[in-house]
């Protein structure tokens, strides 16, 4: 877990017991938006101060009276700025969409949480339309990386604004997506727990998308327990937390191949003291390379399922106002336009290979594990010119992406020594083991933590 944060359980008990209050959380919460001194406004694109207020009022008069609906009952969740919460428009980090018309109802997981009885504090930064792993955003700034802000770092993207928001204490858990990485990466790099569903548990609609191919929503928090909680709610399943099993004699198998190219010096010496750990604890890893993950830049070098139906989705939308993307989006998006149906269903056919050829490889082990990304947080400065971005979204991207194409789940925990840069653990599981891999985690997170 991230130290220093409070869990979504001791919260709840906190509540439970009367030591606080729904509006004394969200009071905090908004004082720590609101210091001048912090990252509030680079990391919300608007704050629900009034519709929470109601909220947190309303979820202490529920409790007083014996209804909790949850165990989110009561908490900030912040939620990523390309959901629809009705009567707002949704610009997805950009300025592109000002002038687009309000929805007209919330998006299903923004309904779910409420039901739940969470206090949504508000919407919150992210790369524009969520186009790379790196968290720029030009129109409304970048929230830093809360390690070494004195260098300034980025934060991982495309859910930057939702990691730093938990990280600095501006919401207890927030709401992200994931089409290549976009929870794990700003979760790795900010010292979080991050959790990619498989896709179609949580229902889309309502949600800008990027890739439907792709695209998936989940939760950053400070622990697995909590993307636990806050995933069974968004799945529309019973809220919980699936018990971790022994450490010992659970099976992972760790690539050799593809995820360990170019590794940082720091990100390999955390790895490598995460797998001894994990060794000494009885679980049994094996190693090897995996043929398939050698074919992922090759199958995606036109640009992918993900630039493709971006082009899709943007082509109207980009041939009015594409003078206000930011460039660095503008480019990935225009690429997919290149892109004819053949070199798009070749794709897709690919992708039918892959899984079955990797799903037989990961069969006889419960997870893979590699780093979440081959390197610590870069420097503002490493992505201020277009080749630096470039080359610093590739690597971010590249580990986490394995997941998505395999459609699959995918989870991870902190695994740096205390003091660090954080760096992330990352386990992947097959489509639909969610809970399963989420026992996992919990059981790898205890054997790695200080």
């Amino acid at each position: 877990m991230s130290p220093g944060l409070p869990t979504l359980e001791s919260l709840a008990d906190a509540l439970r017991r009367g030591t606080t209050s729904a509006e004394a959380l969200l009071d905090a919460a908004l004082a720590r938006i609101d210091d001048p001194a912090g990252q509030g406004k680079p990391t919300f694109t608007k704050v629900h101060r009034a519709a929470a207020r109601a909220t947190a009022v309303a979820a202490d008069g529920l409790r007083a009276a014996g209804v909790v609906p949850s165990p989110l009952a009561g908490l900030p969740i912040s939620v990523k700025d390309l959901f629809d919460v009705a009567g707002e428009p949704t610009p997805a980090g950009s300025v592109a969409l000002a002038d687009a018309p309000p929805a007209s109802s919330d998006a299903p997981i923004v309904a779910r949480l409420r039901a739940a009885g969470a206090v949504i504090v508000g919407r919150t930064n992210m790369t524009e339309f969520a186009f790379s792993g790196v968290g720029w955003n030009p129109h409304y700034g970048t929230p830093l990386n809360p390690w070494d802000r004195a260098t300034g770092r980025i934060p991982g993207g495309s859910s930057s604004g939702a990691a730093v928001s938990v990280t600095d204490g501006m919401c207890a858990a927030a709401i992200g997506t994931d089409t290549g990485g976009s929870v794990r990466i700003p979760a790795a790099l900010c010292g979080l727990a991050g959790f990619k569903p498989t896709a179609r548990r949580v229902p889309r609609e309502g949600c800008l998308p990027l890739s439907f191919s792709l695209d998936s929503i989940g939760p950053l928090a400070p622990t697995v327990a909590c993307c636990a909680l806050v995933d069974a709610v968004l799945a529309g399943e019973a809220p919980s937390v699936p018990v971790a099993p022994p450490a010992a004699g659970l099976r992972l198998l760790a690539p050799l191949n593809f995820v360990l190219d170019d590794i940082d010096a720091t990100v390999g010496q955390a790895f490598e003291r995460a797998l001894t750990r994990l060794g000494a604890a009885g679980v049994r890893i094996a190693t090897g390379r995996l043929a398939p993950l050698d074919e992922l830049f090759e199958i995606n070098a036109k640009g992918g399922l993900a630039a493709a139906e971006a082009f899709h989705w943007h082509r109207t939308l980009l041939a009015a106002k594409a003078a206000v993307y930011d460039p660095r989006v503008r480019v990935r998006v225009e690429r997919g336009g290149t892109m004819g149906a053949a070199d798009y269903l070749e794709v897709l056919r690919r992708r039918v290979d892959f899984h079955a050829r990797m799903g037989a490889l990961m069969a006889p082990y419960d997870a893979l594990v590699m780093p979440t990304t081959p390197i610590v947080a870069a420097t503002m400065a490493e992505i201020a010119d277009d080749a630096g971005f470039g080359r610093v979204n590739v690597q971010v991207l590249r580990n986490p992406t394995v997941a998505n194409f395999l459609d699959g789940c995918a989870l991870t925990v902190p695994c740096h020594a205390p003091g660090g840069a954080p760096v992330g653990l990352m386990l992947v599981g097959p489509p639909l083991a969610d809970r399963r891999l989420l026992a996992l985690g919990r059981a790898i997170e205890g054997v790695l933590q200080p």
